[in-house]
């Protein structure tokens, strides 16, 4: 998640995509996100079980900013809200 200027960069994990992703769009979330106003979703992942879904957050939140940059970039050059898109994937929870 990042803010309307991308300028932060907000890494967690979730079982319900959509929920949180609404969750943040109504000022929710975590204290982080609401402090800096991340509400748009801009890369995400999807794992089997939680567990791998833990590990691999904690890689990312270690990552450097131009290595979350170049996450991002590959699947979404242009930074769109992805969670807007999610919102009318029925396949998506």
């Amino acid at each position: 998640m990042t803010n309307v200027a991308n300028r932060v960069l907000y890494v967690g994990v979730t079982n319900s995509l959509k929920r949180r992703v609404a969750e943040h769009a109504e000022g929710g979330g975590s204290v982080f996100t609401h402090k800096y106003g991340c509400t748009k979703l801009v890369y995400y992942e999807v794992f089997p079980d939680i567990e791998q879904a833990i590990v691999r957050e904690k890689q990312i939140k270690h990552f450097k900013r131009e290595w979350k940059d170049a996450l991002v970039n590959g699947v979404n050059p242009e930074w769109r809200d992805l969670g807007r898109e999610l919102a009318g994937d029925p396949a998506v929870v």
